[in-house]
This record gives structure tokens, sequence and C-alpha cells, in this order.
């Protein structure tokens, strides 16, 4: 599994976020390319502090069940439910500005390293490790940039 926090992994994933283009159509899902840019920032907002979500009973209760499956090596699938806090199919986020912030929150995960990694729990799985944001973060956005067909 690749790791965000390994500097040549971080360079491949920024390579096919460049690959991207403005107005590219999704394979699967309802998310514009661009809203898609934005939507892919909100996990890291959580994992630097800057975005705090409070867990629900659902989360408390059926979180750390869903965890186990998240975290296995499989993809994710297609056309996943995505939390109420990181849609964004109702906004109309600007291409360029939104790739360059996404680019910029994947370098500072790298640099940051673990230490980086916030130290609360995510706010449906609970408690979770530095390697587990880490993996989390991979295949989030190896899902969504699949769905752009990069």
């Amino acid at each position: 599994m690749n790791s965000l926090f390994n500097k040549q992994d971080n360079d491949r994933i920024i390579e096919r976020i460049a690959a991207l283009q403005p107005g590219q159509r999704a394979l699967w899902g309802t998310m514009s390319v661009e809203q898609m840019l934005l939507h892919c920032q909100q996990p890291f907002k959580v994992v630097f502090e800057e975005l705090k979500l409070k867990r629900s009973l659902v989360a408390k209760l059926f979180g750390g069940i869903v965890k186990k499956s998240v975290m296995d090596d499989k993809l994710f699938k297609e056309n996943l439910p995505t939390a109420a806090e990181f849609k964004t199919n109702h906004l109309s986020p600007q291409f360029e500005t939104e790739k360059k912030n996404l680019i910029a929150y994947i370098q500072k995960f790298q640099s940051a390293g673990p230490k980086g990694v916030t130290k609360l729990p995510h706010p449906f799985f609970g408690k979770m490790t530095d390697a587990e944001w880490d993996k989390l973060q991979c295949k989030h956005l190896d899902h969504h940039l699949r769905q752009f067909g990069v």
C-alpha cells in the first residue's frame, strides 16, 4: 500500500492530480472534477484539526466495525456514501484554486509526517493511528482519482 508520508508515493498522487482537466467527466458519481478536488481536501482538514466534527451515535456504534473493512487492502467501491460535511455538489468551486489547495494539503501531510496527524478520533471510525490516517487518505484520493480516470 502506498503512503503519503513517502515522498515518491506523494509525488505520484500529485502527478495524477496534475493530469486532471477542468470539466473532466466522472466515470461514476455526481460530483464535478472541481467539486471532487474540494471534497478531497475535507479529510485533510480533519487531520490538521481545521475541521472538527462530532461523532454521531451511529458512528460510535458502528464506526469501529466499518473501520476494519476500510483498512483492508481492497479498493473503495464506486458510489460509496459521503458524510454530509464533505458533500460539495451544491458548490461551484474553481478548478485551478481547488487543485492547488489539494496539492498543498497533500504536500503538508508528507512534510508534517506522522507527528502532524491529529490525535483526535476520526469522526466516524474513532481512534486511529497515524498509519491508519495515512492509509485512509491514500485510499480516498485513489478512489476519487480513479473516478476521474487518472
